[in-house]
């Protein structure tokens, strides 16, 4: 009993010292940080990020009355929630299609992960050069074709540049929901379908009655993910248009970056991360709850 005792004593020591390492940068890369964030929402900091004066909640006061703030955030939820559609709507759809039978199917499956291997950046330059006014395909392709011989600067107008940049978004996160749910319809039992054909079920009534049940966990997995990158997605709209014209694009990740990086206002850029990361948590753990009691 000593031996066995002693013996794993050994090995749990073993654990902690192989585990030493990680747990070292998780603390130092990502602890630390979050813990100085928060330190800098609650205090007036320097241009070099040095904590001056403690202010208590005066920033956060400060935040609240900012109409600008709270027009960030009604972008960035309404940016999110068409993101979230997107995504799911496109991504059921090919997953759909890339669930039957027909040839080349394997190369439309490889053919579908293009945007997603793809680095965002790249991608998102990519599109830029698409909308551009004078060079880009698209309006090339417009006057081409003599449908519009006049197109607009997409990425120059509030609206435009907005639906513009939320396309790139949706297109860049199609493949992962599709390659996600596609993952999940290859495990549905094809008798279950051919139960409901006997029965006189169509298309319609099988998919909602057999599919979307059967992958229930995982449409919520993908939404919540979905849901997460697309509130922080900086890259898409930072690259297209950096928050304008005037504003128009501005969701609340990039107003964070430039008030940080660019106006070297830490301790505002520190309180809207803080505000971004509560509305996140709080997201996250209503769906978690939503998620672990649908299970049972």
């Amino acid at each position: 009993m000593g031996r066995k005792t002693t013996s794993l004593n050994r090995e749990a020591t073993l654990a902690y010292f192989l585990i030493l390492p990680s747990s070292v940068v998780l603390v130092s890369l990502m602890l630390y940080p979050i813990v100085y964030v928060f330190l800098m929402s609650v205090f007036k900091t320097n241009k070099l990020a040095g904590l001056v004066e403690f202010s208590g909640l005066r920033n956060y006061h400060q935040l609240a009355r900012n109409p600008v703030f709270w027009a960030q955030l009604l972008r960035t939820l309404v940016w999110t929630t068409i993101g979230i559609i997107g995504h799911l709507f496109f991504g059921m759809v090919f997953a759909l299609l890339l669930n039957r039978e027909f040839t080349g199917r394997k190369i439309a499956r490889l053919f579908l992960i293009v945007p997603w291997a793809a680095a965002i950046p790249i991608s998102a330059m990519i599109w830029k050069w698409v909308f551009d006014p004078e060079f880009g395909l698209l309006n090339y392709s417009l006057r081409a074709s003599g449908l519009w011989s006049k197109p607009p600067a997409w990425l120059g107008l509030p609206i435009s540049a907005f639906t513009a940049v939320m396309w790139v978004d949706i297109w860049v996160g199609i493949p992962f929901v599709a390659l996600v749910l596609l993952a999940g319809m290859q495990g549905i039992s094809k008798d279950l379908y051919e139960s409901a054909e006997i029965d006189g079920a169509g298309r319609w009534v099988s998919f909602w009655r057999i599919t979307v049940p059967c992958i229930r966990h995982i449409i919520i997995i993908a939404t919540l993910l979905t849901a997460l990158w697309t509130f922080n997605d900086f890259n898409v709209i930072y690259i297209l248009t950096r928050g304008g014209p005037a504003g128009s694009t501005d969701i609340l990740i990039t107003s964070i970056y430039r008030n940080g990086f660019e106006w070297l206002r830490f301790d505002r850029a520190s309180t809207m991360s803080i505000v971004t990361f509560i509305i996140l948590t709080v997201f996250s753990l209503l769906y978690a709850r939503l998620y672990f009691r649908d299970e049972h």
